[in-house]
């Protein structure tokens, strides 16, 4: 390549058309459960209100304080390329009006955030997401229902080697003993602490013990769990999740100090982790945000939800079955036209083809049709239509199959129903 060549920016890829079996096996699936389970499909911008994420994310976390691509439009306005999906729903809550016409909700989304990240294996700075919200019940049963969920994706892709890490982190109601005993514990030991902490320390201390630092981890190793200040009313919920997810069989494992990097977290947090992927291992998390709706202007409002990352669960399963099989396009028909004169009469032919629900191509290059034959082959085809100077003549359409070499011949206005009849099994 060239030295003047424009390449892609560092953090992004592209994902070309025979790289894609992974990401499409995961979507459709995806997509298959979410019409299982009642979700709808929601679609928000790519940018917001730069505002939104400052108020729904937190103001201390890192996305918003390091990661976030902002732009100042010299009009007064700051947008943001969204960095993550939840706020984004709860903004759409409530903009739409569904707080006071149908409170609860159940959504999905799928597509690119932003975030400017050290770009590494599984780490990019466009990358995407899967993930779904369940507005207005404050029920365990929808924190269940959306680990069973993520984990019922994962099974139908096939995946098996992945874990679930479960914890709750309380309410506003029993958090600040435990905040306040974090902070007696980690004050002596500030020196100790990484740059960030030691701002976490006087601003969001449970995030002390999200970070990833050697130093910090092992200080937050000796600290006590935030479930042993949980309140009468988070206890429950949390025993009654757990409850659930064990009468239906979802294995778990109890992490008292896993907290989540986001701000609007409370009680119930919970990741999927894949060991086949090395030290960043989490592939989905989510768990309950109770206080985001009030907090974006809306009346208090329970949710809960998660959010799959693509790429890092594409890895995921790469490393247990390898890379997926060649996904490019594999028509049923190619259509190979010997006669030049009779390249337009081909191309109406792929056309009624393609009416017929059959899948068809054909050359665009004015190639020979050895050549086309052999495109064909590469494509995989399991049917040619052979058209030349006789067939053109005669109105009929010579089909070959591909794999036994068997041939015959069909009336020209009859060769898609033939197919379609050929391609349905009948």
């Amino acid at each position: 390549m060239s030295s003047d060549q424009i390449r892609s920016l560092p953090g992004t890829e592209d994902l070309m058309p025979d790289h894609g079996g992974h990401w499409r096996a995961l979507r459709e699936a995806a997509v298959r459960q979410f019409e299982l389970h009642g979700y709808g499909e929601l679609r928000t911008p790519i940018i917001e209100d730069t505002r939104l994420f400052i108020k729904g994310t937190g103001e201390t976390t890192d996305i918003v304080q390091k990661q976030m691509y902002t732009l100042e439009t010299g009009e007064g306005e700051s947008i943001t390329l969204r960095p993550e999906g939840t706020p984004s729903a709860v903004r759409a809550y409530l903009q739409q009006g569904l707080h006071k016409q149908e409170p609860f909700q159940k959504f999905w989304y799928a597509g690119p955030m932003f975030r400017r990240e050290r770009p590494q294996k599984g780490r990019l700075r466009q990358f995407h997401q899967i993930g779904v919200e369940v507005i207005g019940s404050a029920s365990p049963l929808a924190d269940a229902e959306t680990l069973l969920l993520a984990a019922g994706i994962y099974s139908a892709v096939g995946l098996k080697n992945h874990r679930v890490f479960l914890n709750s982190i309380g309410c506003e109601k029993c958090r600040p003993a435990c905040r306040d005993e974090l902070r007696r514990r980690l004050e002596p030991h500030r020196s100790e602490l990484c740059e960030d902490c030691r701002s976490r320390l006087d601003r969001n201390v449970l995030r002390v013990m999200d970070c990833k630092n050697e130093a910090c981890a092992a200080l937050v190793a000796e600290l006590p769990g935030v479930r042993g200040y949980l309140c009468e009313e988070c206890t429950a919920h949390y025993e009654g999740l757990k409850a659930v997810l064990e009468r239906r069989g979802l294995p778990f494992q109890e992490d008292p100090r896993l907290v989540r990097g986001l701000d609007y977290y409370t009680r119930t947090v919970y990741e999927i982790k894949h060991a086949g992927l090395g030290a960043r291992d989490t592939i989905c998390a989510g768990g309950r945000y109770d206080d985001l709706v009030e907090q974006l202007g809306g009346p208090a409002t329970p949710c809960v939800g998660f959010a799959m990352g693509v790429e890092a669960s594409v890895l995921a399963m790469e490393a247990e079955s390898g890379p997926a099989a060649a996904s490019g396009v594999r028509p049923t028909v190619f259509v190979v036209c010997f006669d030049e004169e009779g390249r337009g009469r081909c191309f109406d032919l792929v056309c009624a083809l393609r009416a017929a629900g059959v899948s068809a191509e054909m050359d665009f290059e004015k190639r020979s049709a050895k050549a086309q034959m052999r495109r064909a082959n590469r494509l995989g085809c399991p049917y040619c239509f052979l058209i030349g100077e006789r067939e053109l003549a005669e109105g009929k359409v010579l089909i070959k199959q591909m794999a036994g070499g068997q041939q015959w011949n069909v009336a020209w206005q009859d060769a898609p129903a033939e197919m379609a009849r050929i391609a349905a099994g009948k």
